[in-house]
């Protein structure tokens, strides 16, 4: 069977699967490295001896998107990566979605690794490498990518060499880049704007009544409150770190770093020409040759200072442009930062419920104390009238109990001068419990 070469096979961003193109002859089969993987693949098997084989382990479709909006699904692995962008694999592991890495934004030599949110890419001079498309909260990001890059594509073709003292365009890499921290920002304020709706209402109703279910309520809100506040927590520090780290900003400029490796080598090949044509003439003259390979000659200081030259344009290059990549990440930076005092701000609401629910069970409980307090003394009143009431109950013979002398009179008045008796300590027992304000 025949397969058909990634670069030939388009990706349209509907989700519709790329349709085969009819070859006349057989292609070659995709590069491999050292591990034997292929570089680039677009089907799900490689052509080995007429048969397929099965992927190998770490393999995985990216989706490809170049400079000019064009897509397309790909499938690599770990070392083709690597090959492709010059990453190391501790930095790919980073996209890994089986192990557990906070948001993370690296700048490299060649690439750009972005771990933010949901958003798993990397991005390079002239395409980005996303790792997750076929998640469904990741297609709405693919789209706005997609239109971002080719409005950049079209304001590149359409800014001619006379015009290129106009408003200056970002690069293709920063383009990329801004995609990325929009997406994850506005996930990340979207989902603490809901929160936030669903959590004031919550609250209030446990202040008006306290039950298991709203205090489950409540405690599901604040988990999700302290999650969504780590995340945002992370992606700020983050940012923070790069606006610290004028060095890690000056990583990202890809475009400009590739431009110097051309300039460099197209520098480098003009002094072999020169070099060639030194030789020629140190072949005519031995002597001088000899003196310049021990003194150094004019085109060793030529090379020199141009050289010096060269690096000194870079660096201050790099410093002003590092500007332009700062006001770029200040502007998600103070996005974030709001998100983050929104959710503090819910936070210290939550904290404060919390604090009012406290105040007013201790409420609670101080008056179920004090109506401890009352009954324990009306108990300990009654014991008395019951000691009384004992005491009378024993089986001696006294005039009391001779109906002929004392009769019913004298019972009556004994058990009414009783319960008055009891009465009186009570109420002695509570004022006394008032003076001392172990009762309101």
């Amino acid at each position: 069977p025949d397969i058909d070469h990634p670069n030939q096979n388009p990706y349209t961003m509907r989700g519709t699967p790329p349709q085969p193109l009819k070859q006349t002859a057989a292609p070659p089969l995709p590069e491999e490295d050292g591990s034997g993987e292929p570089l680039l693949r677009a089907s799900t098997g490689v052509i080995i001896g007429g048969g397929l084989r099965k992927k190998a382990a770490g393999v995985r479709p990216w989706l490809l998107l170049d400079s000019t909006g064009q897509a397309q699904v790909v499938e690599a692995g770990k070392h083709s990566i690597m090959r492709r962008t010059g990453l190391p694999a501790r930095d790919l592991r980073i996209l890994d979605p089986l192990l557990s890495y906070p948001s993370t934004v690296l700048g490299r030599e060649r690439a750009i690794v972005i771990n933010l949110e949901h958003i798993k890419s990397i991005i390079t001079a002239q395409e980005v490498l996303l790792l997750n498309s076929r998640d469904p909260s990741v297609i709405p990001f693919v789209d706005e990518l997609q239109r971002r890059i080719l409005r950049h594509h079209q304001a590149v073709k359409s800014q001619s060499p006379e015009n290129r003292d106009g408003p200056k365009l970002l690069p293709f890499e920063f383009v990329a880049l801004e995609a990325c921290l929009e997406a994850a920002c506005s996930c990340l304020d979207n989902e603490a704007r809901t929160l936030e709706q669903e959590a004031h209402p919550a609250l209030d109703k446990l202040t008006s009544k306290i039950s298991t279910l709203n205090l489950e309520r409540v405690r599901q809100i604040k988990s999700r409150l302290v999650a969504i506040t780590g995340r945002v927590q992370k992606v700020r520090d983050e940012l923070e770190h790069l606006l610290d780290d004028d060095d890690d900003m000056a990583e990202m400029y890809l475009t400009e770093k590739l431009q110097e490796q051309l300039s460099n080598s197209s520098i480098t090949s003009m002094d072999e020409q020169d070099g060639s044509n030194d030789a020629n003439i140190d072949d005519r003259h031995p002597i001088e040759n000899r003196q310049e390979q021990l003194f150094g000659g004019p085109h060793l200081l030529s090379r020199g200072s141009h050289g010096t030259h060269t690096s000194i344009h870079s660096a201050v290059s790099k410093h002003l442009d590092v500007e332009e990549l700062e006001m770029l990440l200040e502007a998600y930076f103070v996005q974030i930062d709001g998100t983050l005092n929104k959710l503090s701000t819910l936070r210290e609401y939550v904290d404060d419920t919390e604090d009012y629910i406290n105040i007013m069970l201790d409420d609670k409980q101080n008056h179920l104390l004090q109506m401890g307090v009352m009954l324990t003394t009306a108990t300990l009143v009654v014991s008395a009238f019951v000691v009384v009431a004992g005491i009378f109950g024993m089986n001696i013979k006294i005039e009391i109990f001779n109906d002929q002398v004392h009769g019913m009179t004298r019972f009556l008045w004994t058990v009414g001068g009783g319960s008055a008796g009891t009465l009186f300590l009570y109420v002695i027992a509570i004022a006394w419990c008032k003076h001392r304000r172990l009762l309101e």
